[in-house]
């Protein structure tokens, strides 16, 4: 067994923004550097992610949508509704985050799990970004893995606050890829998509409620899916503190909601990919917590 858990990162993921952008571009940093500062991980951990290839871009979004994306000729109304300034090396960005994610999936199945300090971009669809999101890292990823035969029967779980909207359109008549999303009921998007399967969530949900909910899940969707592949959306942005989320639910609650997925997926023997995804909280230090609670997790149950 090889005990250590690839991360990819890179330095451009801490992108600077436009001042008071409510985006917290800072955790990109301040995560790898918390998580080696207490020893949860080592330098030798993470990898490096290179610019993904075209080619496998194009397996999920449309040509002409990824040129638009490298000239920068999306319309204002387009650039309006990614949230994020257009440029160069923001796109640049998103094609490495995109590369660390297919590049960890690769190193899921001899480790057993990869993560991204990035990714999670799952409101992408094939023909246009929104919501902070421009490629579908995971479903361009699941798509790889796919193509090559390096696995079958993908999961692709997507815990974030906020519904996969994007993951949902492009794999809606994939019958090798299953998406499931947890998010909250009246939050964006406010027009859903139709995944495999939704799971509603009101407003102001506990930890009681929302953790009998995943572990109720997780055997259901063994015996339903039998995954040879799980991509995890291991968003934060379930917290009562998020800024977007609208629930209840604390930081013990999150880290054991990462307690139960990654644990299931050790015992069932089922390699898996997991992206940080959303964290709005009004304080940084929470969404540092939160997402470094994964990888202390990860750290705890695959080494």
């Amino acid at each position: 067994m090889k005990y250590s858990i690839p991360i990819a990162f890179d330095k451009s993921y801490k992108l600077p923004l436009e001042k008071n952008h409510r985006f917290p571009m800072e955790k990109y940093d301040l995560l790898p550097q918390q998580l080696l500062l207490e020893g949860t991980i080592k330098e030798g951990d993470f990898f490096t992610p290179e610019i993904i290839p075209l080619d496998y871009v194009h397996r999920v979004h449309h040509p002409s949508y990824v040129k638009k994306l490298i000239n920068l000729k999306l319309t204002r109304s387009e650039i309006r509704r990614i949230g994020f300034p257009l440029s160069t090396s923001l796109i640049n960005r998103e094609f490495l985050i995109a590369g660390g994610t297919l590049m960890g999936a690769e190193k899921a199945l001899d480790f057993g799990i990869s993560m991204n300090i990035a990714g999670g971009t799952h409101h992408a669809y094939p023909d246009r970004g929104e919501a902070f999101c421009l490629l579908n890292d995971q479903a361009i990823a699941a798509k790889f893995l796919l193509d090559t035969k390096k696995v079958k029967k993908i999961l692709i779980l997507d815990l974030d606050v906020h519904q996969g909207n994007g993951t949902a359109f492009i794999f809606n008549k994939n019958p090798n890829v299953f998406t499931c999303s947890v998010h909250g009921a009246k939050n964006y998007p406010f027009k859903k998509e139709i995944s495999d399967l939704d799971i509603p969530i009101e407003d102001q949900c506990r930890d009681t409620i929302y953790l009998n909910i995943i572990k109720k899940l997780l055997p259901r969707l063994y015996d339903e899916v039998r995954p040879d592949f799980i991509f995890y959306l291991s968003g934060v942005d379930i917290l009562k503190t998020d800024k977007l989320g609208r629930l209840g639910i604390t930081l013990d609650g999150c880290k054991k909601r990462d307690e139960l997925v990654l644990s299931f997926c050790k015992q069932k023997g089922i390699p898996l990919q997991c992206s940080m995804g959303g964290g709005y909280s009004e304080e940084i230090k929470i969404i540092i917590e939160a997402h470094a609670n994964t990888y202390r997790v990860a750290k705890e149950i695959f080494t």
